[in-house]
C-alpha cells in the first residue's frame, strides 16, 4: 500500500500541474527534487517540489510530492495516537496551495497522504476553497463536485468530512474559518477498521478530480477586473492564511517535527501579504459579506 500510494500521489502531482499550466497559459512549473536525512543520520526519503511563479493567472502555485521515512520522536508519536516512544514511520503524500494574482480568483489548498507509524496505517486529506470576494456559485460548484465524489464511496462521507473541514480550518484567535470549506479527514483506517483498499480508491478519485473542482472557477473569474482596494483586501486576507498555516496546520507541524525540507514545507505561504493594524470593512460591502460567511459557515449543497 505504501508504494502504491506513493506512485498515486506522484501521478496526481503531474496531473494537477498540467491542468494549472494550461489554465495559466504563460508560466510553467519548476521541478526540484530533494532528499531528506533522518534524525538518526540515515537516508530518510525525499520528494519533488514543483513551483509555478509570476504567471498570467497564478502569482504562486506549489504542488509538492513527498515520500519520507525514518524514526519519529516520542513526543510527536504520542500526538498522533501512538505510544509515547520513538517509532518507525513512513509518510507519502501530495499537497498543494494555489495563490492567484487576482483577488477575484480564490486561493485553494488540497492534500492527500498515507502514513505508517509503528503498526498503524491510515489515510488523510481534503481540499478547501478560500475566496477573497464571495461568489456563491463558486462555493456551490466546489462543494457539489466534492459531494459527488464522496457519495460515490459513502453516503455519509460528505456531511461528515464537510463538518470536519469547517472545524479544522478555523482560526480560534480570529473566531473565523479560513474560507468556505470543502472536506477534511484524517486517521481513516488507523483505528476504525476501514478497508484501506476502498479508502485508496476514494483518495484516488479526490486527487484526480481536484481539477474539476477548481479549474472551472479559475476560468470563469480570471479575466474579471479588480481595483487597487480589492487587491489590498486580498493581501490582508492572505495574512489569515499565513496565520493558520504556521499556527495550526498539521502538515506544517508534521514536516517541522520530522526534519522535513523547509522550502517545501513553507511553499504554502503567499509571496506578498499584509497585516494592517485594526482593519475595518464598510457595512454592507462585499468584504463584509465574505466575513459574515467566515463567522457562520454555510451548507452549500
Amino acid at each position: 500500500m505504501k508504494d502504491r500510494a506513493a506512485q498515486l500521489f506522484k501521478d496526481i502531482q503531474v496531473h494537477i500541474c498540467r491542468g494549472l499550466e494550461q489554465v495559466d497559459g504563460v508560466a510553467t512549473f519548476r521541478s526540484d527534487e530533494w532528499n531528506r536525512t533522518d534524525s538518526k543520520g540515515g537516508h530518510g526519503g525525499g520528494g519533488i517540489t514543483r513551483i509555478l511563479s509570476n504567471g498570467a493567472v497564478f502569482e504562486k502555485a506549489g504542488v509538492n510530492f513527498s515520500n519520507v521515512h525514518g524514526t519519529m520522536p516520542a513526543e510527536f508519536a504520542a500526538k498522533l495516537g501512538a505510544a509515547k516512544a520513538e517509532l518507525p514511520f513512513s509518510a507519502t503524500g501530495v499537497s498543494l496551495v494555489i495563490h492567484p494574482y487576482s483577488p477575484m480568483v480564490p486561493t485553494t489548498h488540497a492534500n492527500w497522504r498515507f502514513l505508517e507509524l509503528g503498526d498503524k496505517r491510515w489515510f488523510g486529506g481534503g481540499s478547501d476553497l478560500t475566496p477573497y470576494y464571495l461568489q456563491e456559485d463558486d462555493a456551490r460548484h466546489f462543494h457539489a463536485v466534492l459531494k459527488g465524489m464522496c457519495d460515490t464511496h459513502s453516503p455519509e462521507y460528505y456531511s461528515r468530512f464537510k463538518k470536519w473541514c469547517d472545524e479544522y480550518f478555523f482560526l480560534p484567535h480570529r473566531a473565523e474559518t479560513r474560507g468556505v470549506g470543502g472536506i477534511f479527514f484524517d486517521y481513516i483506517g488507523r483505528d476504525d477498521g476501514a478497508d484501506l483498499e476502498k479508502v485508496f480508491s476514494f483518495v484516488q478519485d479526490l486527487g484526480f478530480g481536484f481539477t474539476e473542482q477548481y479549474l472551472p472557477i479559475v476560468e470563469k473569474r480570471k479575466a474579471l477586473p479588480f481595483t487597487e482596494e480589492q487587491k489590498k483586501f486580498q493581501l490582508l486576507r492572505r495574512g489569515r492564511y499565513v496565520e493558520f498555516n504556521l499556527l495550526y496546520d498539521r502538515g506544517t507541524h508534521f514536516g517541522l517535527q520530522t526534519g522535513g525540507r523547509i522550502e517545501s514545507i513553507l511553499m504554502s505561504l503567499p509571496p506578498v501579504v499584509n497585516w494592517d493594524y485594526c482593519p475595518q470593512v464598510t457595512p454592507g460591502s462585499a468584504e463584509e459579506q465574505l466575513l459574515s460567511v467566515l463567522h457562520e459557515p454555510r451548507e452549500w449543497v
